[in-house]
Order: C-alpha cells, then structure tokens, then sequence
C-alpha cells in the first residue's frame, strides 16, 4: 500500500507552500527481505538511487518511525515513510542575469530577499524572469563550481509572486534533501509580518484545514470542519494596532498554499491590498473622499498583499549549526506603515 502526499508546485505560480513529498509504504504480508534502497527502487521508478542515498544519509527514510540506512533490510508489515525534495520540472533553464539580494551564501546554501512581483518558479505563463532563472545565473557564474548541482538551484519552498522576504536556497543535493527534512518536521522558523484590514487588539491562533476553492481553484478556502483540505496552523500577535487595520508577525507552525492570506481572511483581517482576498478595496472605515485617497495612496506603493517573509531560521545542512537570518521590510512596505502612522496621528 502506498500513500503520497505532494506538496506540489502549482501552475499558477501562486503558492507560498514547502516543495517536498512524502511517501508511505506497508511492506506486503508474505515480502522476501530486501534491502530497503532496492525496495524502493522497485516502487519508486522516478527517483534514483543517489536521490534516496542521500535520503537515507540525511534521515529522511523512518521505517516503524526510526530511523534507518540504506542498508536496512525490510520486513514484512514494516511502515516505511520517506520525505523527498520535489524535483525539478522538466523545463528548459536558460540563466537570465536578473539582479537579486543574496543576504548569505557559501558552498551548501544561500539565503536570498526574494522583491515583489517575482515569481520563484517557472511554470505556466512564467516561463522567463523568476527567481530560479536568475539563482541559475548566478551559480553557473561562481568561481568554484565543484558540484554538477550548481546552476540548478533547489527549492524546499517558496512565496508567492507579490510577497517579499527571505528564502533558502540548495546548491547541492545533499542540502536539498537536509533542508527539505527540516521543513516537514516542522523544525525551521518562519515569521512574517502582515498588515491586515480590522483591529486585531490580541494574540490569536488559526486553525483550519486548508483546500482549493471548490468554485476558484485560484483561491485557497478554510475548511473548518475538517473534511477537505490539510491541517493548517497559523499563530499571529500585534505588533502595531492602527485601529483600521493593524500590523501583525504570524508564525507557521505548516506551510500551506496561501495560508497566511486564507486564514487572516476566515477571521476577519484580510490583507492589506490582497489582490486575490479582496483586499484592495475598504474594509474598514468611513468611505470619505478625503479617507479612500488616503487609501488609494497606499495601495500604490505595492504591487499586491502587505506581507513580508521577516525572519527565517534553520539547521545548517553540514556544519548543524543554526542560522537565522532577519531582514527589513521593502521600502514601499514601510512607507504604508508610515502613512498609517501619520493618519492616525491627525485624527480626531
């Protein structure tokens, strides 16, 4: 028997999710003991070895949840869980010399401040100009290019087209399969901060299973009862109350598609500006024409939601030391908060 569960990368390019399968397996009743690298093998003709080597070296394969080595021998009636970097699609990559910020880099990884209005991977209707053609120039244009992997850059996750922040990057295998580990254990730190529509006076957690919208496949849908969707959690706090709308860190304790965005909405604080969410419209406050300016001011300073990837926090793939990395939000970000600053300062 055999379960997936695929993270995957969507054609809409909109997707601020974690890129990596996980695959369960119940070794049959009456199964001659095989080593496990061959036993997968057989049920995984898509992946090759060298893919579950470093699966087996990173600790990626559980077999009744411990760990094993490629060398285990399964039984019969063993649950076998194996979690997978989600491979690269089978496009043509022509590195394009597309400026980006690279915050840290050395052999294994690098840590980039993805702009707004770019998309990370290319797939339908972005086949040009993401952030994967421009690592991809990158790394083919490094001085040290020791390892084949370089100049084809691995995603573990992503964010979305108009979301800003931080993002890390594979340079080898072995990082990609590490990092990708990381991600489905939960282990990696994520916080973000979001300017939200409403007064959001006090700290809140989010759950509710997360699906594609059964009448807009482009959207993502809170389905609270839990018969459709993934379990998503979403804890978020104040860290600036406007009244009208109010600046907010959310951390992920999952990565699903759109799931900051689809969640502050269920509860009443849809993003600021959110193209997609119905943020770019007034949510709250007195419809004047001297307020919807005012309003109209801010929305031109971004190109869709106010979110920021701020913070972002890992195991190093070689060295297990921790790294966290900080960054400050986009200029056009600021000046919104500035604005709100101000506003609310000439208020009555």
């Amino acid at each position: 028997m055999i379960e997936v569960e695929e993270y995957k990368v969507y054609s809409d390019q909109e997707g601020e999710e974690e890129l990596f399968e996980h695959f369960r397996f119940k070794a049959e009743p009456g199964l001659v003991i095989i080593r496990i690298d061959k036993y997968l093998m057989d049920r995984m003709p898509n992946t090759t070895r060298n893919r579950l080597q470093n699966a087996a070296k990173n600790g990626n394969i559980l077999v009744n949840e411990k760990r094993v080595k490629q060398n285990y021998k399964v039984k019969p009636l063993d649950e076998i869980s194996i979690v997978l970097p989600f491979p690269m699609r089978d496009l043509e990559l022509v590195p394009e010399d597309i400026p980006i910020e690279i915050i840290y880099e050395d052999d294994d990884l690098a840590v980039v401040n993805k702009p707004s209005n770019m998309v990370v991977h290319p797939g339908h209707g972005n086949y040009t100009g993401t952030l994967v053609h421009a690592l991809a120039f990158h790394f083919n244009n490094l001085p040290d290019k020791s390892e084949e992997f370089f100049g084809r850059p691995g995603l573990v996750h992503r964010l979305d087209k108009h979301t800003t922040g931080l993002m890390v990057i594979a340079k080898t295998e072995h990082a990609l399969t590490h990092l990708a580990k990381q991600f489905f254990d939960r282990t990696t730190e994520r916080l973000y901060w979001a300017l939200v529509w409403g007064d959001a006076e006090e700290a809140g957690k989010v759950t509710g299973n997360l699906g594609r919208s059964l009448k807009n496949r482009k959207l993502v849908t809170v389905f609270p009862d839990g018969d459709y969707g993934k379990h998503a959690v979403t804890h978020y706090k104040p860290i600036r109350n406007f009244g009208l709308v109010t600046l907010v860190e959310c951390k992920l304790e999952t990565g699903r598609t759109h799931q900051i965005r689809a969640h502050m909405k269920h509860i009443g604080h849809t993003l600021f500006h959110d193209l997609e969410y119905g943020g770019d419209s007034v949510l709250k406050g007195m419809k004047n024409a001297k307020y919807s300016r005012f309003i109209d001011n801010c929305f031109k300073l971004i190109d869709g939601q106010a979110l920021h990837a701020k913070t972002l926090g890992f195991e190093h793939p070689v060295t297990k030391e921790y790294m966290q990395f900080d960054s400050e939000l986009p200029t056009g970000f600021s000046e919104i908060i500035r604005k709100w600053e101000t506003y609310t300062k000439e208020l009555p």
